[in-house]
């Protein structure tokens, strides 16, 4: 029994030889490495083999897939260096960029091209604005012109303190034909001033019209101020709407003091004075 169990016991380590003279088997060692106390087996082959499978590992998921390393291969804690590191990416086991880095490559360039986008928008419409502001100006210094112009075309009312008391086109022995104007009462002295814009083309004694002066407004029309009891503007003046150009008085032929304006246009007939004041958004 003892020799049989010896026999067990020496056939983990020994290969079996031819038997010796003698009748006895002669042992002979093939492994020149140290085995395990427990298992029997060889111990420094195992690591060989164990480092052996795993980079054979690391290369077949390198080749497969393209995105394992090294330090995937031997887990987070694999104590292997920078220069292992190195030596397993010279040997094509290194990894390129991953999806979610190329991913967040891509939001970079999308956002930068929005960016552009809104800046180039942005742009476009402070230029539109400017340009608006621009049209806004110049409407803003047109309206102004024709304001101004409509004022320097405006009419008055050729004094105050008025009553009218003969029309245009009544007849009467006052008069040699038809009233030719519109008469405005009022006391001696009262101003008299320019019905419009125009210039002052004749000044003087005139017959029936006592003390006349005549303006010329820029389309042609002349207008009579007779009557005057004083002339206080000269042949040449250029008179404003509403600048005093004379007096009230009753010079002429005449029953008291008035004036009597007349409006020719063109200097031709004259026209009813009441209604050219009414066109011109007056209320005699």
């Amino acid at each position: 029994m003892g020799n049989h169990r010896a026999e067990r016991r020496d056939s983990r380590a020994v290969i079996s030889a031819p038997r010796s003279t003698g009748g006895r088997r002669k042992a002979v060692r093939t492994s020149p490495f140290a085995r395990h106390p427990l298992t029997g087996l060889p111990m420094v082959p195992t690591v060989a083999g164990a480092l052996v499978v795993a980079v054979a590992a690391a290369g077949t998921v390198s080749a497969g897939t393209g995105k394992a390393s090294a330090s995937e291969v031997f887990g987070a804690a694999s104590p292997v260096s920078s220069s292992g590191m190195a030596s397993f990416n010279s040997l094509g086991v290194g990894a390129p960029l991953d999806d979610r880095q190329i991913a967040i490559s891509r939001d970079s360039e999308r956002q930068a091209e929005r960016d552009a986008a809104d800046q180039k928008l942005q742009g476009a419409v402070e230029t539109q604005a400017r340009q608006r502001n621009a049209e806004l100006t110049s409407l803003a210094r047109s309206a102004e012109k024709q304001a101004s112009k409509i004022a320097k075309n405006r009419w008055v009312l050729p004094t105050a303190g008025y009553q009218l008391t003969a029309r245009f086109g009544m007849a009467g022995g006052l008069w040699v034909s038809n009233h030719t104007g519109l008469d405005f009462a009022a006391p001696t002295g009262t101003p008299i001033v320019a019905v419009a814009n125009g210039t002052i083309t004749e000044t003087g004694w005139a017959g029936a019209y006592g003390n006349r002066t005549i303006e010329t407004l820029s389309d042609g029309t002349e207008l009579y101020y007779a009557h005057q009891s004083a002339i206080i503007v000269h042949t040449g003046d250029t008179v404003s709407a509403g600048q005093q150009i004379g007096n009230i008085g009753s010079t002429g032929n005449t029953t008291g003091p008035h004036l009597h304006l007349e409006v020719r246009p063109g200097g031709g007939d004259p026209v009813d004075p009441y209604t050219a004041l009414i066109y011109h958004g007056l209320q005699p």
